[in-house]
Formats: structure tokens, C-alpha cells, sequence
């Protein structure tokens, strides 16, 4: 596991840069970032939401972990920024006589079972002029299957092997020593996994339009991780459906009601 991924106020910090130097260019040329409501979820310890409340946005996150919704609080306190912090399931989510002009999940959609019931419950929430930023890793790509997150070193920096046959990788996980928990982790996300095709397709069948959809061959988010310069997936490669998932670190999307 990544020194990041245990110093959460870490991953709160180069959440926050991320979003500040590349998510907030990109949004804007879609829709105001300054003044506006946000909301996210699965905003873990809400790093993502820190620029937008500088930005005098009403910002509100969600996330099913008490703990992260805890961290969260402590960490806008500690900034002096204003946030709702709400730990719940967003399907479970009370959103009568509430509505958002941006709604984010940043690596959170790859996690989610029922897609379609997602987008489904935040079309109901977005403003008629809205959209919803989804960030995602393509299965297919070296490390799709957030096996970062296993406390194994070598396994956590072992590309592609989530794509091993499910059995196989399961072997895998318990003879690198991993504990029930990561395990279940790390199996879930392969059942739930998400490619862009499958995305894209789900997003029109719930009454979505697609604003924009960029591929990202180096994560903008690398940069602040790994000191790498974000790239986008050469055009070319961009358009060549299945294998764009194995070359893309990152796939971006801009979704508007139909």
C-alpha cells in the first residue's frame, strides 16, 4: 500500500492540487465554477471539494465511510472552509427540494454495482443547466483493479495482474498474504469494474447526452503522485474501442440531461 493511501491528510492535499490546477480548467469550459452548487460523491475526505468552497461554491460531499466524513470535517475546519458533510448512501440520499449544477465522482463509479441506478438518482438532483463529472480508470488499464491499495509492496505495484482469470486472481491475492478485508476489496472492484464503452453506453440509456469524453494516457493526478506531466491519449489510439482501455490511465466524462 502507498505511504499516500495511509497519510490521508496527504491525499486530501493532492486531491485538492489536482482539482485547483486541472479538474476546475477542464469544468469550466463546460460550466461555472465560481458561486455555484457542487456536490460529490463518494468525496472520501473531500479533497476535491476544498478548491470549489474557496471558490464561494456550496459544496456538499457524500460518502458511505464515517470515518472519511469525520476526516473531512476535521480537515475544512482546519482550512476554515465551509462544507455539508453528509455519510450516507447517495441512493439513500434526501435530495427533495435540492438541486446542483455539478455533480462529481472522481473514482468512485468503478465501485458502484447498479450503475444505472446511480445516474438515475443524480439526474433527479442535477439543476436543468447541470453536468455531471465522472473520473474513472478503465478496467483494462495496468492497474484497473486498484490493487495499489494491497498491503503486499510487490503486489500493489504488480500491473495488470487483476486481469488474471477470477479464481487465479484470487489465488494470487491470499498467497501474497492479503488480509478478508483488501481481498473483498479487490474482488468487488472486479465485479463492478468499468470500461469506457460500458460507461458511455449506460450514461445514454439514462437519459444522459455526452458533453465531452477525454482519455487520459498519464492521470492528471500523476503529477502530484508521481511527478509525471499529465498526458491525453493521442487521438489516433482514442478511437480504437477496447484497446483505448488498456492505454488510458484515466477516462473523463461530461454528462448533461437529455
Amino acid at each position: 500500500m502507498q505511504a499516500r493511501h495511509l497519510d490521508r491528510r496527504r491525499y486530501f492535499m493532492e486531491e485538492a492540487a489536482t482539482t485547483e490546477k486541472y479538474f476546475i480548467p477542464y469544468l469550466s469550459r463546460f460550466i461555472a465554477t465560481s458561486g455555484v452548487r457542487v456536490l460529490e460523491v463518494g468525496c472520501g475526505e473531500g479533497g476535491n471539494l476544498l478548491p470549489f468552497a474557496r471558490r464561494a461554491c456550496r459544496v456538499t460531499g457524500v460518502d458511505m465511510s464515517e470515518l472519511r466524513i469525520r476526516q473531512a470535517q476535521t480537515y475544512f475546519r482546519e482550512e476554515g472552509a465551509a462544507a455539508e458533510l453528509v455519510c450516507c448512501d447517495i441512493l439513500d440520499y434526501d435530495c427533495r427540494g435540492r438541486s446542483f449544477d455539478l455533480i462529481i465522482m472522481h473514482d468512485v463509479v468503478e465501485h458502484v454495482p447498479d450503475k444505472a441506478a446511480l445516474l438515475s438518482k443524480l439526474s433527479c438532483m442535477l439543476a436543468p443547466h447541470g453536468a455531471v463529472f465522472v473520473a474513472f480508470p478503465p478496467w483494462q488499464m495496468p492497474f484497473g483493479g486498484h490493487q495499489q491499495i494491497a498491503r503486499s509492496r510487490l503486489l500493489s505495484r504488480m500491473p495488470f495482474v487483476h486481469l488474471l482469470p477470477r479464481a487465479v486472481y484470487g489465488h494470487v491475492l491470499r498467497l501474497f498474504g492479503e488480509d478478508d478485508f483488501t481481498v473483498g476489496e479487490l474482488m468487488s472492484i472486479r465485479q463492478t469494474r468499468c470500461t469506457v464503452e460500458a460507461f458511455g453506453r449506460i450514461a445514454v440509456r439514462a437519459g444522459y447526452v455526452v458533453a465531452d469524453m477525454r482519455l487520459w494516457m498519464i492521470n492528471p493526478h500523476y503529477e502530484t503522485k508521481f511527478g509525471l506531466r499529465p498526458l491525453v491519449l493521442p487521438s489516433p489510439l482514442r478511437m480504437l474501442p477496447y484497446v483505448r482501455n488498456f492505454l488510458s490511465s484515466s477516462c473523463f466524462y461530461v454528462l448533461r440531461r437529455s
